[in-house]
């Protein structure tokens, strides 16, 4: 096996120039196939990374986000009620009523608007949310128009930096702090006072209800009891969850995108890989026909060629992962199909990704070479010496 490997290996550097322009069609292809795969994790990544695991949701039934639902004060109060929910160490709950609106805003270096969201939130919002940190500046205080935004939208948008003036809902608002979520979808949202946001907007319903469980247990018990209650028209979620179905649509359709664009590429690349073996077979019937007379079975040169074209494939593999891996230093910007607003995040690699994308390189350089090892292997022996 080890000379088979090595005579293969040395087939191939024999022929650079060829080797390199079929290896590097084939890492381009499984670059793009990594990449819209990257992409397609990151966004969900950053979405599920939102959502705490202890925290619950509430929302209109039926509603697909809280850009949809409607909360009016009688039944976001008794939710308020219930027992489950848990206290800090001054006995107040960790609960807040929630506001969430798009505006548009102007990106920088750039005419284009785009959708934001605008959260209005409670006293306890910020404690619910223990990955957002204010690094500049502070929080915006109860019942003015000050506001906070999101690093991402602090450093993508026009006039939202620290002491700039927002003007909508006919009010000017003032940028008193950024802050830092992570790498969740909070570093794409400005925040306010819900009261003052409900009296520009003329709103008088919130969009949702986020609280803490004193149990993580109790969840199903808490959500039994919201959803029959026959005075709340409400459906209880684990934030986590309702993050994780937000991503679905969209990392669905980058999904299927990145394997519909890298099927059409691969096919070339598969071409590719065998025209350069077709090749190789060609120029090579001497040697081949030597091998035979020497002793070396059908099977062995079966093996030689198909693994040059494995070795084609690993090599493409492997450039192609180390460019896609680069690509996480990367930061994009796109439409949350579920809520319609900007949403910032991160292409994202992970095992599972990188081995699919082996497993793909390994199957262009196995069809692209299948069928002239197999060309190779049933040559005659007289036949191949005589053509020499």
């Amino acid at each position: 096996m080890a000379l088979l490997l090595f005579y293969s290996f040395r087939n191939l550097l024999t022929r650079k120039v060829t080797t390199a322009l079929t290896a590097s069609g084939m890492a381009l292809v499984v670059f793009v196939f990594t990449a819209i795969i990257m992409l397609a994790e990151g966004l969900q990544h950053t979405l599920v990374q939102t959502g705490e695991h202890d925290n619950v949701v509430i929302l209109r039934k039926s509603a697909e986000s809280e850009v949809q639902s409607v909360i009016d004060r009688n039944q976001a109060s008794i939710i308020e009620t219930q027992p489950e929910i848990a206290l800090e160490e001054n006995g107040c709950k960790l609960l807040a009523k929630e506001l969430v609106i798009l505006i548009t805003l102007q990106k920088r270096g750039s005419d284009n608007p785009a959708n934001v969201i605008i959260r209005g939130i409670g006293q306890r919002s910020l404690h619910l949310r223990p990955q957002v940190k204010i690094i500049a500046g502070r929080m915006p205080k109860t019942g003015t128009l000050e506001i906070v935004a999101g690093q991402s939208i602090a450093k993508g948008f026009k006039n939202t930096g620290l002491g700039k003036t927002i003007r909508f809902a006919m009010r000017e608002w003032t940028v008193v702090g950024i802050f830092d979520a992570g790498n969740t979808g909070f570093s794409s949202e400005i925040w306010g006072d819900a009261e003052q946001l409900m009296q520009a907007f003329r709103r008088p319903v919130f969009s949702s209800v986020i609280f803490r469980l004193r149990e993580r247990s109790a969840f199903q018990t808490v959500k039994q009891r919201i959803e029959n209650d026959p005075r709340l028209t409400l459906e209880a979620t684990r934030e986590v969850n309702y993050y994780r179905k937000q991503s679905e649509m969209m990392a669905t359709f980058l999904r299927i995108l990145g394997i519909s664009l890298t099927a059409i590429f691969s096919i070339g690349a598969v071409i590719g890989a065998m025209i350069t073996m077709y090749s190789a077979v060609a120029n090579r019937t001497a040697e081949i026909g030597t091998l035979r007379a020497i002793g070396f079975q059908r099977s062995s040169i079966l093996l030689a060629f198909l693994l040059e074209s494995l070795i084609l494939g690993f090599f493409g593999g492997c450039t192609g992962l180390i460019f896609a891996s680069l690509l996480q230093f990367v930061g994009v910007s796109t439409m949350n199909f579920q809520t319609f607003s900007e949403l910032s995040f991160r292409f994202s690699i992970t095992r599972e990704i990188a081995g699919k994308a082996m497993s793909f390189a390994l199957f262009m350089g196995f069809s692209g070479g299948i069928l002239p090892a197999m060309r190779a292997s049933h040559m005659n022996i007289v036949n191949a010496l005589r053509k020499s």
